[in-house]
């Protein structure tokens, strides 16, 4: 079997192909449907956040693995495959491993070092063991990315700083208004990202908050907790012009924000209104950028405060790499392992099987025979050692006849002598 991982990023692909790719719940039931019925394909799970969708397969065929693969997101993007392999990343056997250990440590997302990540794989481990989608192998991966994700983040100062999309989406309004005390803010979506969000705010002194979501109790619950006041999702319209920031962050698949009456709500808006869109999909047209006053910013648009957080992060990636290689080569020592599993096994099963036949042959002298206790079982030992030793032994005559490497004679012994 072979690790696969095929996927695109906030590095190789622009927003409006993530988009496209981005995996809702329903998408990812609908793929796992599909790969499911590959025989070729023992286990496999999904990766999908604001910032990449990946895929992650262990399969008996690899090529048939990745053409299924690259055909699922050719059809979600309707890109020729010429056209979208360029926007593809691709990693094979250990690579697969390693990579999965970067991402969880925050060491490929787009603010280094930051925390959401961990999160996101363990509501991914959720789904895929819910969809019984994955087995003994990516069980492991899932269990030792997030020991290593705690590991870096414990052991480093990597996550020190603005460690997140949510900060770096404040940081930005900052940087706009100066400072952000008394503005007004509505937050369209009541998910983490949008409580990392609004946690922020309120630490630089935002006081009129907002909160509109499609569940109004979960609005409600969020805005509560941190002083704000919960709008239906109905009236968001009315509200627009009564607010300095607006900031989306919904799991909507479509513009939340994208109506004609809303396009002419923003055109009257007296003084700018400041809209960071964090969500993929996008929640906002994004049109309305061009809208006189109004200053639109999407995800991508984060990659300025990123680069300030790199240099910031940079002595720290280092020690992170070492954890995460140390904790590679735990995971090649157990794939080792895992490889004598069933030698092991076939190995119980034929001692059980000689076992299960001797005893019962003793039984039988001992009911029938005018032998004493002592003989038969003296008989049974004798008989059961030979059996059990009797395969191994025509199989060292067999490579004593070859020409062998004398290690592989010490391996033997040591396999086989160690105990005594």
């Amino acid at each position: 079997m072979d690790f696969l991982q095929i996927g695109l990023n906030h590095r190789s692909a622009p927003l409006e192909v993530r988009e496209k790719v981005y995996l809702d719940k329903k998408k990812k039931e609908k793929i796992a449907a599909i790969l499911n019925k590959k025989d070729y394909i023992e286990e496999f799970f999904f990766l999908s956040t604001c910032n990449r969708t990946e895929f992650y397969v262990l399969a008996d065929e690899q090529k048939k693995a990745e053409e299924i693969i690259i055909s699922i997101i050719k059809d979600m993007t309707g890109l020729k495959k010429s056209k979208l392999l360029p926007y593809l990343y691709f990693n094979y056997e250990m690579a697969v491993i390693k990579h999965f250990y970067r991402v969880g440590a925050g060491l490929d997302s787009l603010i280094i070092g930051e925390s959401q990540i961990i999160n996101q794989i363990k509501d991914e481990y959720d789904f895929a063991k819910k969809m019984n989608i994955t087995g003994c192998y990516f069980n492991q991966l899932f269990t030792e990315g997030i020991r290593v994700s705690k590991k870096v983040r414990s052991e480093t100062s990597i996550n020190q700083g603005a460690a997140s999309v949510s900060y770096a989406a404040v940081e930005l309004a900052r940087e706009v208004f100066g400072s952000l005390s008394g503005e007004k803010v509505m937050i369209l979506g009541a998910g983490e990202t949008s409580e990392l969000v609004l946690k922020n705010l309120v630490s630089y002194g935002v006081q009129g908050i907002l909160v509109a979501n499609r569940t109004y109790s979960n609005g409600k619950k969020l805005a509560n907790k941190y002083g704000g006041r919960v709008i239906n999702w109905e009236n968001v319209a009315d509200y627009i012009n009564k607010v300095d920031i607006i900031i989306a962050s919904t799991a909507a698949p479509h513009l939340v924000l994208n109506k004609e009456s809303d396009r002419k709500i923003l055109k009257s808006k007296k003084g700018p209104l400041f809209m960071i869109d964090i969500a993929v999909p996008r929640d906002i047209n994004p049109e309305f950028k061009d809208i006189s006053g109004i200053h639109l910013y999407n995800i991508d648009d984060l990659k300025e405060i990123v680069n300030k957080n790199i240099e910031l992060r940079k002595k720290e990636t280092d020690k992170a790499e070492k954890i995460i290689n140390n904790q590679l080569n735990k995971y090649k020592s157990w794939l080792k392992e895992r490889r004598c599993v069933p030698i092991i096994k076939d190995m119980r099963s034929r001692a059980k099987k000689i076992e299960k036949k001797e005893v019962a042959r003793a039984r039988h002298r001992l009911e029938k025979s005018n032998d004493t206790a002592s003989e038969v079982v003296e008989d049974l030992a004798h008989r059961l050692v030979n059996k059990l030793l009797h395969q191994p032994t025509v199989s060292i005559k067999e490579m004593a006849k070859k020409q062998v490497e004398e290690e592989d004679i010490e391996l033997v012994k040591k396999v086989l002598l160690k105990s005594g």
